[in-house]
């Protein structure tokens, strides 16, 4: 048998074979540009010295200025508060303010003097303060059913709200701790012989009154256990309508608190001296809390609260002190600068 040439055929095979691979190679290849290539040009800066001292002392100043507006505004907002868990006590029943309290033939009115520090524009914002009491505790914060709040058909749905899930074997609507301990504390006002009406309505919020408490779901078997918790409700409206209970059941983060009660629109005169009839009716005694009612205005940053101002005061304090420091070591211990070595990534 003849030989085989199989080198004739090696370089027409070969150019067979890669043939398609080159070309699909060839296709595959990415479109030269500059931004994917990364070569682009590109400004290095070299943070010195007096770049960093400027910077640094630029922040401090405009957290200072911040500081200091939020410090003008919350003085200008008037606040006048008063604690009387303890004044609106009988004299002799100071030693023993539970037996008080949780006596419901007791009278429990009381009468408190608050007077104007300073012109306070309308509306007045009506307050009750808590203190010691720790809305924030797991158990406590989660004893609700919030599917029960918003359908009617979830009514009996009430896995989550023990101790307060029923009474009497019937589920309670709301339940849950939170609503059981629903303040029940009331306040009347009156300037002389004028009566300051309380606006109670818009207190919560607008999603609390659309989405989260149901229009069609009204308090069923409420408060009708053994030991009452705090404020009944009105069987007669739907939840949507008790705004007193959203504002009560937006839980707070710290154990002293402020919850809103309504709203006064008249103005009061600085010097004028209002009356507030207490019904003196929560248990704040049990756990050593206490209580107080506030009247205040409002600003563009909200109520009476120096926090803010302070904090962007101590930023901006800072600030100015590290870039005085770095100052100091600019002075006192200069470092070299490699001219070359600053300027080399831009001559390349």
């Amino acid at each position: 048998m003849p030989p085989v040439n199989s080198g004739a055929a090696g370089p027409s095979s070969t150019s067979t074979q890669d043939g398609p691979a080159a070309t699909t190679k060839k296709l595959n290849k990415p479109r030269y540009r500059r931004f994917t290539q990364q070569q682009l040009p590109a400004c290095k800066p070299i943070l010195m010295f007096p770049i960093a001292i400027s910077v640094i002392a630029s922040v401090g100043i405009i957290f200072i200025l911040i500081g200091l507006g939020c410090l003008a505004i919350s003085n200008k907002v008037v606040e006048v508060a008063d604690r009387y868990e303890t004044a609106c006590v009988p004299e002799n029943m100071h030693n023993n303010p539970v037996a008080y309290i949780q006596n419901p033939s007791q009278d429990k009115s009381c009468t408190r003097v608050l007077k104007v520090p300073k012109d306070m524009k309308r509306p007045i914002y009506i307050y009750y303060q808590l203190d010691r009491f720790y809305q924030n505790h797991r158990w406590y914060a989660r004893s609700r059913n919030l599917r029960q709040l918003g359908d009617p058909k979830s009514a009996k749905d009430t896995r989550l709200c023990k101790p307060e899930a029923t009474a009497n074997g019937v589920p309670i609507v709301p339940c849950g701790l939170v609503a059981w301990s629903l303040f029940n504390d009331t306040y009347s006002f009156a300037r002389g012989n004028e009566t300051l009406a309380v606006n109670k309505r818009g207190i919560s919020w607008r999603s609390e009154r659309d989405h989260l408490f149901g229009e069609h779901v009204y308090p069923r078997n409420f408060q009708s256990g053994g030991l009452i918790g705090g404020g009944t409700l009105d069987p007669s409206k739907p939840l949507s309508e008790q705004e007193d209970l959203m504002v009560w059941m937006r839980t707070a983060a710290l154990p002293t608190f402020r919850k809103l009660y309504g709203r006064i629109e008249v103005d009061l005169r600085a010097g004028e001296v209002v009356t507030v009839a207490v019904q003196n009716r929560y248990n704040t005694y049990s756990f050593g809390g206490r209580k107080a009612v506030v009247l205040s205005t409002a600003g563009a940053l909200g109520g009476k609260s120096s926090f803010l101002g302070r904090a962007y005061l101590a930023g901006g304090a800072a600030c100015l002190g590290l870039a005085l420091l770095l100052t100091l070591l600019g002075l006192l211990c200069p470092v070299p600068v490699d001219e070359e070595r600053r300027l080399g990534p831009a001559r390349r």
